[in-house]
């Protein structure tokens, strides 16, 4: 029997577990870390603003954009059905999208050119659409690393200077 698994946090196949390993959970953590460092930079914290940031990229990044990898390769060999990988992924960056709107709203309109480019780059990132041009090292860093702090600085600050 191979107990090799496809990374250090996978855990057993099947069930629940597959779920959980579906989550990526250290690096969900890290990409999240930006949107806190994003939101603590902007002139005034808001811990309330920060909680939704943090839900709609959680749902986005974490679920959606790992269920849409899941779905194009099977990197983490889970057993969950292609139909299942495919509505966490529209079900969550759809409800990731949602937040964005309601917050857009409410703060300031300019936040949903975030939320669409979030929604292309999430899907174009992990689906290696336009022939992969927007999935290698430079797209991974300004996608999951400058997108959510610009994003999360930006729901607070209402502007990007340098």
């Amino acid at each position: 029997m191979n107990d090799a698994r496809p990374a250090f946090y996978a855990l057993r196949p099947g069930g629940w577990r597959d779920y959980v390993t579906l989550l990526h959970p250290p690096y969900t953590l890290w990409h999240l870390s930006y949107v806190v460092i994003g939101a603590a930079l902007a002139p005034q914290f808001r811990a309330g603003l920060l909680g939704w940031t943090l839900l709609a990229f959680f749902l986005a990044m974490g679920i959606g954009a790992h269920a849409l990898d899941e779905l194009r390769g099977r990197p983490l060999q889970t057993h969950i059905p292609e139909r299942g990988l495919a509505t966490l992924a529209g079900v969550s960056i759809a409800a990731a999208a949602a937040v964005g709107i309601v917050v857009a709203a409410r703060r300031d309109l300019w936040l949903l050119a975030f939320v669409a480019v979030g929604c292309v780059l999430v899907v174009a990132y992990n689906l290696e659409l336009f022939g992969g041009a927007v999935h290698g090292h430079l797209w991974f860093a300004l996608g999951w690393g400058a997108f959510p702090l610009l994003t999360a600085f930006f729901a607070s600050a209402h502007t990007v200077r340098a």
